[in-house]
């Protein structure tokens, strides 16, 4: 009968027996069983209690312990664990056990041993929830394989039930392949490896993916075991880049590069494959540690370059495409895999070099000649210049010394312009041989490049095919006449043109050009003479061999004021002389007068004695 009351119901009604003070519970004697037999005394009482009492197992709440199915009720399933009273757990916890029947034994947590109503808490639930978790942090710290069932999707992946328990799978971590769909994987059963736990929530990461690199890694060891440099496989084109494209050789890449492609050129690999194209490559190269393979295709056929007809010969013609542009140069490709250089000397006649791209661009189909061949080195140089006639021969011919032309400023330097009479003929016009009057610096200040310029020949160079041109030699030189128009002395109007630190460029009749010192444009005002200013100026020196003349406006008011001054020292000395004469013609008159007067007054004197 005990085994259906409630521990703390029997203790109260124990107390009641012994009690002093008579209770309702006290008119019946709970000592005596259906028949009418009892009379226990309080001694076999307690030893018959204590032996009912050590049938009975010790239980600790919160702990999981296993438990017999002995009965059900309509929405309950009747547990026995070994403890004073039975427990009921509602039917819905056995969702997953439709067979469930008396007798069978199952693990649940033992909530409360007796709640306020004196009934035993149980829980398969909590059971199934905490056995699990406790199977998840085995499995995570002995990386174990466990299976889960797919849920749901979630935001950023799914939701998996491992052993009871949700746990999230990241979407990164489903396959080693982007996933699009996820949906696709709802209701399956899959493996899995648990690779993060929060044990503060609860909260478990698991991953897919690890599983598969794992596979990949084993298949990877076991393709390498095997590989050997020259080996053919056959694999699959399973991604392109512009730099080659990944095969796959039954679950390891390798890579096939994109100069292993073919042997002539191409810009990008799908020039040549397509996606899941299956091909056989050869083993170039691979590294065991690394786990990388390099793959060549176009080493399954001959090369090129051992298959060249025998007519190819140094002075013979070719034609091809350009299938590279250099700084140095094109490459022309006469055959797959069989290229020549054209260097930029060779492009044209011209000894002023240009850029490759001023004579060809690329995809240019064209005619060469082969300069040189090395069929063992796999090398050849080409030319186009040489399909010409060279221009330089009889050159003398037809640009004598003193002939005139008119050629196209092509370029220019800081020491002067190159202009080109025709293809492959340019000469060289120095700074210095541009203008008879004008001080050039820079080229550009004189004519633009493309701008058609009449030149004259002044020395040709055959050996070197070089020709040197002048422009101020087609007049004849003015500084013949200069040296009687600018003497030195000779005053001239001029304006100042540019003022620089310490100089200025002034602009003097005739197209000439004079330079004067900053402190020779002092005017007499103190102030110095700005640009475009109009103003006297006096020579002060000229070269004819340095085409030089040195004018100061300075100079001009400063002999005025010492021709003013010194002509009024001429003045004040004149005056001073003609004072001078004035005075001494006073002064002898004077004395004249002086000694009549002397005389007179003597005669007196003697006449005023006499009497």
């Amino acid at each position: 009968m005990r085994a259906f009351l409630s521990e703390r119901r029997f203790k109260n009604l124990t107390e009641n027996t012994n009690s002093n003070h008579p209770t309702p519970e006290m008119d019946f004697d709970w000592s005596q069983d259906s028949a009418g037999f009892g009379g226990y005394s309080k001694e076999e009482y307690e030893k018959l209690s204590n032996l009912y009492e050590n049938t009975l197992n010790a239980f600790n709440e919160k702990e999981i312990v296993k438990g017999t199915v002995v009965g059900f009720t309509e929405k309950e399933v009747v547990l026995n664990i070994g403890f004073k009273s039975d427990g009921l757990i509602a039917r819905t916890e056995f969702r997953d056990m439709p067979e469930l029947k008396a007798g069978d034994v199952v693990e649940v947590l033992l909530e409360t041993k007796e709640d306020p109503n004196g009934q035993l808490i149980l829980s398969r639930k909590k059971a199934v929830s905490e056995r699990a978790w406790e199977n998840i942090l085995v499995a995570h710290d002995n990386d174990e394989v466990v299976q889960g069932y797919v849920k749901t999707r979630t935001k950023g992946g799914l939701v998996v039930d491992v052993m009871g328990i949700d746990t999230f799978l990241p979407g990164s971590q489903i396959d080693t392949k982007p996933i699009k769909d996820y949906d696709v994987y709802v209701g399956q059963t899959m493996p899995f490896k648990v690779v993060k736990v929060n044990h503060a929530f609860k909260n478990v990461v698991i991953s897919h993916k690890v599983l598969i690199e794992e596979d990949i890694e084993k298949q990877k060891s076991d393709i390498l075991s095997k590989l050997e440099k020259g080996q053919v496989l056959e694999g699959t084109v399973k991604n392109m880049t512009s730099f080659g494209v990944f095969i796959d050789l039954g679950g390891v890449d390798g890579l096939l590069h994109i100069t292993d492609i073919s042997w002539g050129r191409i810009n990008h690999p799908e020039e040549v494959l397509k996606l899941d194209d299956k091909i056989n490559v050869v083993v170039l190269d691979f590294d065991d540690e690394k786990k990388r393979i390099s793959l060549g295709l176009k080493q399954l056929g001959a090369h090129p370059w051992d298959s060249l007809s025998e007519e190819l010969q140094v002075n013979a013609k070719v034609k091809g495409k350009i299938v590279n542009i250099a700084d140095y140069g094109a490459f022309l490709e006469i055959a797959p895999g069989v290229e020549g250089l054209i260097h930029v000397s060779e492009m044209s006649w011209s000894q002023h070099l240009r850029s490759p791209q001023d004579f060809l661009k690329m995809g240019d189909e064209m005619e060469a000649v082969i300069l040189t061949l090395d069929k063992e080195e796999r090398k050849m140089s080409l030319g186009i210049k040489q399909l010409k006639p060279d221009p330089w021969v009889n050159i003398q011919e037809r640009y004598p010394l003193g002939s005139r032309h008119k050629g196209t400023v092509r370029n220019m330097t800081n020491y002067g312009l190159f202009v080109e009479l025709e293809e492959g003929v340019d000469g060289l016009v120095h700074v210095s041989d541009l203008s008879w009057t004008k001080k050039i610096k820079h080229p550009n200040e004189f004519v633009k490049v493309n701008q058609e310029l009449e030149v004259i020949v002044l020395e040709v160079d055959t050996e070197n095919r070089r020709l040197s041109l002048g422009h101020k030699q087609l007049d004849e030189n003015p500084w013949e006449a200069f040296e009687t128009l600018f003497s030195v002395g000779s005053i001239h109007e001029g304006t100042i043109l540019k003022i620089e630190d310490k100089s200025a460029i002034i602009a003097l009749p005739y197209g000439v050009e004079g330079y004067a010192p900053l402190k020779q444009l002092l005017k007499e005002d103190k102030k110095t003479a700005k640009e475009d200013e109009v103003l006297q100026v006096k020579v002060t020196e000229f070269n004819k061999e340095t085409r030089r003349i040195v004018v100061s406006h300075t100079a001009l008011w400063k002999e005025e004021v010492e021709e003013k001054k010194v002509g009024e020292e001429k003045r004040k000395e004149s005056d001073r002389d003609k004072a001078s004469k004035a005075a001494k013609k006073i002064n002898e008159s004077t004395e004249k007068s002086t000694f009549a007067d002397v005389d007179g007054l003597a005669e007196l004197k003697a006449k005023l004695e006499g009497k």
